[in-house]
């Protein structure tokens, strides 16, 4: 028997989001596809640059507010008409087509991207895109840098302004960072493109157009720290009143709790912060809610936070369970203090997403007595940790152990 011919399907609407990246100078950079959509459009949306880069074009023209959410329900207003957004460059690195695309369907968007300022900047120095770290400080804090500072890293860095240059100089220069080398291009891509190059130990301080990107090759100073983004960082490396997780304890813990990009981790307990702030340093994308009582464990780990380059920790101070409340759902959740606390545990196995890693750790009977009591209720696994260091005994040395650590971790289906 013949198949039965299937209904032709009717053509998908075109997209009425046209968002266009374009260059440092203006309708010149701009390729014929993205000139004909210019064109065409009906509204014409950007910041006060890109709009002054057409002054002839007739549509209706919205400037974006601050911040930019604000603008997105007059985007939407005007669903089924032909709007077009100006971007810088690639819309999707580091841009607005980031905000539009999270916010419209990818069937009512167009895209077509320029160089981006980092694609550009690599050209220039020979440096393949895939083998740097691309960081945007705009709008953002310049302690994000510290986790990425490493002998040999290459980092592109988006500016937040012309000042931008000047504070990261000083920047690697207080980490032990001097000998890196800076390169930072003004208006990249157009004709009035400029680079400055330098140490950061000699960079002289200049007010640089706001539009720059800097390029930096690390090098480390003989009075540098040098952190891996592996767990396990040495105790010393945060601030603490004894609330601490231990370095070798803190690994474990984390191989266990399974940092995987884009995922949340609830800290319970949270101490000094330390298993939130490995945990973002592990991977790219992540988000961390660190929950603590005690408010000056709070500032300690806001201290922590910015030192070790992870500003974007959240912490929340409360009394869990009850604090928790309206947080993010959490892929991981590592609860190392208040084990014992009625319900606890079953809040925090209950807020976990499918697949998502409980890890309990406790050094006492009670607390080692509720993980007993939830393990038989749900499963799991096991373990004991015990550590031990070599301590003077008067003339000799010895091992003198730590308390041993009882941890729980358990998977949820």
């Amino acid at each position: 028997m013949r198949a039965a011919a299937q209904a032709p399907q009717a053509d998908a609407p075109e997209p009425w989001l046209s968002v266009i990246g374009i260059g440092d100078d203006g309708l010149a950079s701009l390729c014929p596809a993205a000139r004909a959509l210019l064109a065409a459009g009906e509204v014409v949306v950007g910041g006060a640059r890109h709009l002054a880069m057409v002054p002839d074009h007739q549509g209706e023209r919205i400037a974006w507010r601050s911040p930019l959410e604000a603008t997105l329900d007059d985007l939407a207003a005007r669903r089924g008409r032909r709007v077009v957004v100006l971007a810088s460059g690639d819309p999707m690195c580091f841009g607005v087509g980031e905000l539009l695309a999270r916010h419209f369907a990818p069937a009512e968007m167009r895209v077509l991207p320029a160089p981006s300022a980092i694609s550009l900047v690599c050209a220039r120095l020979g440096w393949s895109p895939l083998e740097v770290e691309a960081i945007s400080l705009h709008a953002r804090p310049r302690s994000l840098l510290h986790r990425h500072l490493a002998p040999g890293a290459r980092l592109i860095v988006l500016s937040h302004d012309g000042e931008t240059p000047n504070q990261v100089a000083a920047l690697l220069c207080a980490q032990g960072f001097g000998p890196s080398r800076i390169w930072a291009f003004e208006h990249v891509g157009g004709s009035g493109e400029r680079r400055i190059e330098a140490s950061a130990a000699s960079w002289q301080p200049a007010t640089l157009a706001a539009l720059n990107t800097l390029a930096i090759a690390c090098a480390a100073g003989p009075e540098a720290t040098v952190r891996a983004t592996v767990p396990g960082l040495r105790d010393e490396a945060f601030r603490s009143d004894g609330m601490l997780t231990k370095r070798e304890v803190r690994a474990a813990t984390l191989a266990r709790l399974m940092p995987l990009a884009g995922q949340c981790l609830w800290d319970v307990g949270a101490g000094s912060g330390a298993v939130a702030i490995e945990w973002l340093r592990a991977i790219r994308r992540g988000r961390a809610v660190a929950i603590e009582r005690d408010a000056g464990r709070c500032a300690l780990i806001a201290l922590n936070a910015e030192s070790l380059g992870t500003p974007e920790l959240e912490i929340r101070q409360g009394t869990a369970p009850t604090c928790l409340a309206g947080l993010p759902a959490p892929d991981a959740v590592f609860v190392g203090g208040g084990a014992s606390l009625p319900g606890l545990l079953d809040a925090c196995w209950q807020a976990l997403l499918p697949g998502g890693r409980l890890v309990a750790n406790v050094v006492t009977l009670e607390g080692e007595q509720a993980l007993l009591a939830w393990h038989a209720r749900h499963g799991g696994e096991l373990i004991r940790i015990e550590v031990a260091r070599i301590d003077a005994l008067g003339a000799f040395h010895g091992w003198r152990p730590a308390r041993p650590v009882t941890q729980l971790a358990a998977s949820k289906p």
